[in-house]
């Protein structure tokens, strides 16, 4: 396989600086140390040029991606100054099946990862692309952002802009907020559910916990599985009926996937579970609002629970989640005893590797696959994390906007019994002998 090689590096401008500061709340200052990167596959090139132009309004509508942090007292600010974009487009070397085999591999080469803790000083890019001219004629266009910047629905309002402008189509309405945490005080109810979803780590543990990352990145892997609609169905159907009630697709590839992880695991121990919820919708704040608006559902799950139990729970905290798990205001009434300026010591309660907790985000449902450019849509869209950390995963569409694509990271010994003929079989127990999947999925490297 031949490596990467640069053909042009340029800088993404929108042209306009109007200066504003975009003050960070509590919940994106927690998020100020990491950074998210994901890869769109296009079956044929994409012209570069146009892609720059449209990038360049995108940034007009959605200027905090061509911003800047800076520090002001105790907080953070997002400078909405047009300091740019940095796009680079190299010869990748690798063909399609070959490039999403290896996306998920910290040296893919697929995407320029954003340094969180050097954009967090100050003076850095918030927002990186790549566009790889892979070798049978397609291109991988890798987005890295700041997680700083907002969520997963955050960042596809700004990928929607930038397809609207190369399309020349209507750009979607977008709606910054100067100060995160006076608009939550407006939207959210007054009392929530009393215990903070984040907690301060003490000296020793956050050594303990800096050295247990450190084990993880050596020791971690990657590990695709993708699932097709009838093998969805067939689980849907059966976790349902098993349940005695309704259950979401989510609820139950969840379900399905931790418990069988577990079980392969030879997993004796009653673990934690926590799933991200977009509160936009659930506190009736516009999707259009820009900025990390997710809190946590956290919940417990005892060794040996079937899936169709646990998959209703999970199903019954989500349902509840505004009275049993919204903690927006506790954890800003513990960031305010602790002082804000030791937030940077703080890590959410769902972020816990010495216990083993499972980390789910769903990113389903969000449009990924009708971005669109020079009237191609993806033909594969998939994380490409820059460090492999157990226990986090997420869960998108698949191949074509067709069936669903988890990615969890998990350690090598398991990652090997997950790939392993009876890890298959155990993982895709639902799936028919005459399903017909993908041709890209068959060809993708270790997918599962």
């Amino acid at each position: 396989m031949s490596a990467s090689s640069l053909i042009e590096s340029r800088t993404v401008y929108s042209g306009q600086a109007p200066g504003t500061a975009i003050v960070c709340g509590v919940s994106d200052t927690m998020m100020a140390n990491a950074s998210v990167t994901v890869v769109f596959f296009f079956e044929r090139a994409l012209d570069e040029d146009r892609l720059a132009d449209g990038l360049a309004r995108a940034l007009a509508r959605v200027p905090t991606f061509a911003g800047r942090i800076r520090s002001s007292g105790e907080t953070l600010e997002i400078v909405c100054d047009d300091q740019g974009v940095p796009m680079t487009t190299a010869e990748a070397g690798q063909t399609m099946a070959e490039a999403i085999g290896r996306v998920t591999l910290p040296g893919s080469g697929l995407g320029d990862h954003v340094d969180a803790p050097a954009g967090r000083a100050g003076g850095q890019p918030l927002f990186r692309v790549r566009v790889s001219r892979l070798s049978d004629g397609g291109t991988a266009l890798g987005c890295s952002y700041h997680h700083v910047l907002g969520d997963m629905r955050t960042f596809i309002s700004l990928m929607r802009a930038w397809s609207a402008a190369v399309e020349g189509t209507q750009l979607p309405d977008v709606q910054l907020v100067s100060d995160m945490d006076a608009y939550l005080d407006s939207m959210l109810p007054p009392e929530d559910q009393g215990r903070p979803g984040i907690r301060l780590l003490e000296p020793d543990e956050a050594a303990r916990l800096e050295s247990e990352i450190g084990s993880a990145i050596m020791s971690s892997r990657t590990v695709q599985i993708y699932f097709g609609d009838a093998e969805v169905s067939r689980m849907r159907d059966e976790l349902s009926a098993s349940a005695g009630q309704r259950l979401s697709t989510n609820d139950v590839l969840c379900a399905h996937v931790v418990t069988t992880i577990r079980r392969l695991d030879e997993d004796l121990e009653t673990r934690s579970f926590v799933t991200a919820v977009d509160i936009r919708r659930r506190i009736g704040i516009p999707l259009a609002v820009v900025g990390n608006l997710t809190n946590e559902v956290y919940i417990s799950c005892a060794a040996g629970t079937p899936p169709e139990q646990f998959a209703a729970q999970i199903r019954a905290a989500v349902g509840e989640f505004e009275q049993s798990h919204l903690s927006i205001r506790s954890s800003r009434a513990f960031v305010d005893s602790v002082g804000r300026s030791r937030i940077s010591e703080c890590v959410p309660v769902g972020f816990d590797l010495s216990r083993r907790t499972f980390s789910f985000n769903s990113w389903t449902r969000f449009g990924l696959y009708d971005i669109s450019f020079d009237g191609q849509r993806p033909v594969f869209f998939s994380p490409a994390p820059n460090i492999a950390l157990p226990w986090i995963s997420w869960m998108v569409e698949g191949f074509g906007n067709t069936g669903l694509l988890f990615t969890v990271g998990v350690p090598a010994k398991l990652a090997g019994r997950m790939r392993s003929a009876d890890g298959r079989a155990a993982l895709h127990r639902y799936r028919d002998p005459d399903d017909e999947l993908p041709a890209l999925a068959a060809a993708a490297r270790k997918m599962i």
